[in-house]
């Protein structure tokens, strides 16, 4: 299996929502209700609007083949707003190759503090990648509650 990492591109943000919508119902059900998991990732989303997300901002996606397996995406103030990774690619290094590209962008561009807003799927990975927890929260997806964590990475100036 070679993984290849490369920015992403407009035409491949249909791709990216497929497999968020598909990543989410497989994966993260385990942490989350299907309440919640419908709210977060429901059948219908404007792709255009999900898409417009990735203007001006550091985006990724990770190949295998011409089959998109993993994205990405951080604001330009170091926000990390989406990572997700296939549900059939998991625990292959993707998420942290991809993790890696934005903390060489964040040091590329002076970007000293990066924030996510974790899952309780996902916050022990960012864990593993020197994030912290700033605070575990409450927040409201299409009027559902749902747990998640703001979580922080500082680099050196």
């Amino acid at each position: 299996m070679t993984i290849s990492l490369r920015e992403l591109a407009r035409t491949d943000t249909d791709a990216c929502l497929q497999l968020f919508h598909e990543t989410v119902h497989r994966i993260n059900v385990r942490d989350y209700s299907s309440e919640q998991i419908d709210a977060w990732a429901p059948s219908l989303i404007n792709g255009d609007q999900w898409a417009d997300r990735f203007d001006d901002r550091f985006a990724y996606v990770a190949v295998e083949g011409s089959q998109i397996v993993g994205f990405t995406d951080m604001t330009r103030q170091g926000h990390l707003d989406r990572l997700f990774v296939s549900a059939d690619h998991q625990r292959l290094g993707i998420a942290r190759r991809l993790v890696e590209r934005l903390f060489q962008d964040a040091t590329d561009n002076e970007i000293y503090r990066m924030t996510t807003e974790s899952s309780i799927t996902a916050k022990p990975f960012f864990l593993s990648v020197g994030f912290e927890v700033a605070r575990e929260q409450t927040v409201q997806c299409r009027g559902v509650q749902m747990t998640n964590y703001l979580m922080q990475r500082a680099f050196k100036r």
